[in-house]
């Protein structure tokens, strides 16, 4: 069975990033820490964007994904989503590639 991927946009107000990049490290560093599924999860900042950032999170299954749902920093993360004024866009993805 592949790997789970996910992908996820945030669109958050220039003035604010900082504060929803602080929030996605956060985390990012919980879920890799304390999630035996979660093998990885990147904050990305893309080129150009002053009000974007992206997630790049593998989990080893599905369980493991909705395992990630129900932890204290991704409701944490949430929280921080609405009270800085974001939006996220997740994209779900099988993991095809293995790393070499």
């Amino acid at each position: 069975m592949p790997r789970l991927a996910l992908m996820v946009k945030i669109y958050v107000p220039a003035d604010r990033r900082d504060q929803m990049l602080a929030a996605a490290l956060e985390d990012a560093k919980c879920s890799v820490r304390d999630e035996p599924g979660c093998q990885r999860f990147d904050v990305l900042i893309p080129a150009g964007a002053n009000d974007q950032l992206a997630l790049y999170e593998i989990y080893d299954d599905q369980a493991a994904l909705d395992a990630h749902r129900q932890t204290p920093h991704l409701k944490a993360f949430r929280a921080a989503v609405q009270a800085l004024g974001a939006k996220t866009e997740g994209v779900p993805c099988s993991l095809v590639s293995e790393e070499p």
